[in-house]
């Protein structure tokens, strides 16, 4: 799917794209109780960006630059910004560092 086809509560997400930008984690903490770490990436594709939202290993997994593809993903807005999100239930593979 194209980065510019996305909306605010899409599921099932399946997208590919590199890492354009990617913030120094910063801990949160949870509704649940606990702390993440978490950090916001710019994934970008040739039909525009996005921002990804990252949890505390998949933070390691990727830089900038890297090429990563979601499977089973999820969109909201936060904060008046669209967002792509791996949750739960989806995945992160790097494909190219």
């Amino acid at each position: 799917m194209n980065i510019r086809d996305l909306r605010d509560g899409m599921r099932r997400v399946d997208a590919e794209g590199e890492i354009a930008e990617i913030s120094d984690p910063r801990t949160v903490n949870l509704r649940t109780g606990g702390e993440a770490k978490v950090a916001d990436c710019t994934l970008k594709d040739e039909s525009g960006t996005v921002r990804l939202s990252l949890w505390d290993d998949q933070i390691d997994l990727v830089r900038q630059g890297s090429k990563v593809r979601i499977t089973n993903g999820y969109t909201n807005s936060f904060r008046g910004e669209l967002r792509l999100n791996v949750g739960k239930f989806g995945r992160l593979e790097v494909l190219e560092q």
